[in-house]
């Protein structure tokens, strides 16, 4: 019996769809190339059927799921000595212990994401990107359309901005609907998140860097002149006009017209205010 075979009901509440298209399922494992010190950590494995196929390729596999019915029924089909089994919230889960167990240098993720949890997901992994090597994601398409989107475009916005920094992103597949049990309402595609060592520019303060795109897409229809007037201190060192002219960016854009390098260069030049101002 593979665990594929076992019955068990979607839950609205964990957003369950599982993947049954054979198809699919094999240009996922054809992308999934982990070096040999990773930790190959799938994320909501369900009824196997991706999990059934990574571990006929990888001796070990670390699996996190939080809905207790499927946990037991994969632990009555996979010995625990290949299958690590985590029951637990992906989102509340401690990545840094999970490593230092497994022995592995960095992970390299595998995941099916409900909708309900992609955003905190992400920004989960933009968290742990120093300890992440590759990540093999399928997201709903209207998500996915996000990642890869380049400035200019409708879909390009704050994720696409903080992923882009520390990553390299290529889509692997498209996924229609009626590859999930049940089907869903949308489209899906699969990406592969390629991430760097170190971020692809220099960057001097990573929580600045991150306010900065925040503020900036919070009224994304509005200019950067007033979207990121909230981020200026009363301090006379700091001013709209004087970030303006040393960053070189025109104010009158909106930020769905910057590239990655202009909101980095805002955020550098708005840390070099707070040093002076410290000094």
């Amino acid at each position: 019996m593979t665990v594929t075979e076992f019955s068990h009901r979607p839950r609205k509440r964990f957003g369950q769809h599982f993947l049954k298209d054979s198809a699919v399922i094999q240009k996922i494992l054809e992308s999934v190339r982990p070096a040999s010190e990773d930790t190959l950590i799938e994320i909501g494995p369900g009824r196997g059927a991706l999990t059934d196929k990574l571990l006929q390729r990888f001796s070990k596999l670390s699996a996190v799921e939080i809905d207790r019915d499927l946990v037991s029924k994969l632990r009555e089909n996979y010995p625990q000595d290949r299958l690590n089994l985590i029951e637990n919230d992906v989102l509340k889960m401690d990545w840094q212990e999970l490593l230092e167990k497994s022995g592995g240098e960095k992970f390299y993720v595998v995941a099916n994401l409900p909708y309900n949890i992609t955003g905190p997901f992400l920004f989960k992994l933009l968290e742990q990107a120093d300890f992440i090597n590759d990540a093999v994601l399928m997201l709903q398409r209207e998500v996915a359309k996000r990642l890869i989107a380049t400035p200019g475009g409708r879909d390009y916005g704050r994720i696409s901005v903080l992923l882009g920094v520390r990553a390299n992103i290529e889509q692997v597949i498209e996924v229609d609907r009626r590859a999930f049990i049940p089907t869903p309402r949308v489209d899906s595609s699969v990406l592969k998140l390629r991430f760097l060592n170190s971020p692809r520019f220099d960057i001097v303060d990573c929580n600045l860097f991150d306010s900065v795109v925040k503020f900036a897409f919070g009224q994304r229809r509005k200019m950067l002149r007033n979207s990121l007037s909230r981020l200026i201190t009363n301090r006379k060192e700091e001013s709209l006009s004087s970030w303006e002219e040393r960053s070189g960016i025109d104010f009158n854009l909106r930020p769905e017209q910057l590239c990655i390098e202009e909101f980095v260069r805002l955020g550098n030049v708005l840390s070099s205010f707070r040093e002076n101002r410290n000094e």
